[in-house]
């Protein structure tokens, strides 16, 4: 009989071996460094951390093992990450700075500068801009113009209003005006990382500020491949929403003329952990050529009885006149951490640009 394999914790890339290879990449530029210390305190009960946690422990455990002294300290992190076989590895140096910089801004900003190269300081650099705000802009703006591209993305990414695994910082969710020049000066960067860095921010902001994105782009160039490429990824919420202005500014703004030849869920009846196909063929009524969006949404059943609603990308495409678009897509109903799930009728609809064109559903028994 064949084992399953073991499932791979994130946590896990801060383990044992790797805190130990952080002190040896430490020793390396320290010779007096407490290597031994340094990875009993930073493997104190590891089992039970995270790995955001870990990377915050291994940070109090440097504090605690380097020298006291901010500058000589950040010296060495910065002298030692090169050694450094991991990204997290370098999250944890950086960590390092927010937790014990928070009054030194032109070094803690030097250093973060310097280590996102090796591991992104996009966590660490949030601290400043909430002590900081205008500060710490006015720092982005100059790096969103650095020959380096970890540098140029740690502009938009850290700024972010909200931000993955980091707290909101409300002030530029409430305003988002003092970032626009940060984006504007990385709207045509040549690095596809730091594009989806901007296009990942401008969709945080279209949350709240729908318009005010909307508007920024309208003043990009157009016909610039990589700022259409930002402009279409940024504006995936509001696409998924229907919103006319987004599906317009990347030409799906026009009411879909199409007939349904097919829309069915298969099996009609499934149980938790069961896979459903999903079909669909659109014939095109129009006599001209249409761009389209197509998207589904399933009504997900809630544990009270209510319905939630979460909208899927299926395609999109230029129809012909007189053409035909068939589609096809599998998914397994099984819990996430994320959304569980409830027996019940699932509705499901079928969108093309924005409107619902036909609707059928499932059963989850």
């Amino acid at each position: 009989m064949t084992e399953e394999p073991t499932p791979f914790l994130l946590k896990e890339i801060l383990d044992r071996a790797r805190i130990a290879r952080i002190a040896t990449a430490v020793r390396a530029v320290h010779v007096r460094f407490d290597a031994r210390r340094f990875e009993r305190l930073a493997t104190a009960d590891l089992d039970a951390l995270g790995i955001m946690q870990r990377v915050r422990q291994i940070a109090t455990s440097l504090r605690e093992t380097l020298t006291g002294d901010f500058a000589t300290d950040v010296d060495i992190l910065c002298r030692a990450a090169p050694g450094l076989d991991h990204s997290f590895a370098a999250i944890s140096f950086s960590d390092y700075v927010a937790l014990c910089g928070g009054d030194r801004f032109d070094a803690s900003m030097a250093a973060l500068k310097t280590l996102t190269r090796f591991g992104t300081s996009e966590f660490a650099v949030r601290p400043f801009i909430l002590r900081d705000l205008e500060r710490s802009i006015a720092t982005m703006r100059d790096w969103a113009r650095d020959e380096n591209e970890h540098v140029r993305r740690l502009a938009s990414e850290g700024s972010r209003p909200r931000l993955p695994w980091s707290f909101q910082i409300k002030a530029l969710i409430d305003d988002p005006s003092p970032v626009g020049p940060v984006l504007d000066a990385l709207k045509r960067d040549p690095s596809l990382y730091v594009r989806k860095s901007v296009a990942n921010h401008l969709n945080d902001i279209t949350k709240t500020h729908p318009d005010w994105v909307l508007s920024r782009l309208d003043r990009w160039p157009k016909h610039d491949s990589g700022t259409a490429w930002i402009a279409r990824h940024a504006l995936r919420t509001l696409i998924k929403r229907g919103d006319r202005r987004a599906l317009a500014v990347i030409g799906a703004g026009s009411t879909a003329e199409v007939e349904v030849g097919r829309f069915a869920v298969s099996p009609a009846r499934i149980m938790l952990g069961d896979r459903i196909r999903i079909e669909a063929r659109l014939l095109s009524a129009s006599r001209t050529a249409q761009r389209l969006v197509v998207d589904y949404a399933i009504h997900y059943v809630k544990k009270n009885g209510t319905a939630s609603r979460k909208v899927f990308k299926l395609k999109e495409c230029d129809l012909a006149p007189g053409g035909s678009l068939d589609l096809s897509i599998g998914q397994v109903m099984r819990d996430f951490t994320t959304r569980k799930h409830f027996p019940g009728h699932h509705r499901v609809e079928l969108m093309a640009n924005g409107a619902i064109v036909a609707a059928t559903g499932f059963e989850i028994v």
